[in-house]
């Protein structure tokens, strides 16, 4: 299951990211999007997780938690418009 991470301290790293999910279960990828200009993080990032449940647990207990000064929230990535419209 793909999770989307949103409002992210800009100074949070991907380690950081990665560690708060895996607390939950097993993660398969973590990508904190980046500003192509600056090099810097954009303030949110992409975590799949293998195993729905674990995902659902990482995301009912991470959605509202405060990461290093930013309360944070994490919910199902959406499909993209590509996806959407294939279907």
């Amino acid at each position: 299951m793909k999770l989307l991470v949103r409002n992210l301290a800009r100074t949070t790293a991907e380690s950081e990211v990665k560690a708060l999910f895996e607390a939950y279960g097993a993660v398969q990828s973590c990508a904190l999007v980046l500003d192509a200009k600056s090099g810097g993080s954009k303030g949110f990032a992409f975590v799949e997780m293998p195993k729905p449940g674990e995902a659902k647990a990482a995301t009912k207990n991470l959605n509202g938690k405060e990461i290093n000064g930013n309360t944070i929230r994490v919910k199902r990535a959406e499909a993209n418009a590509e996806t959407k419209q294939e279907r």
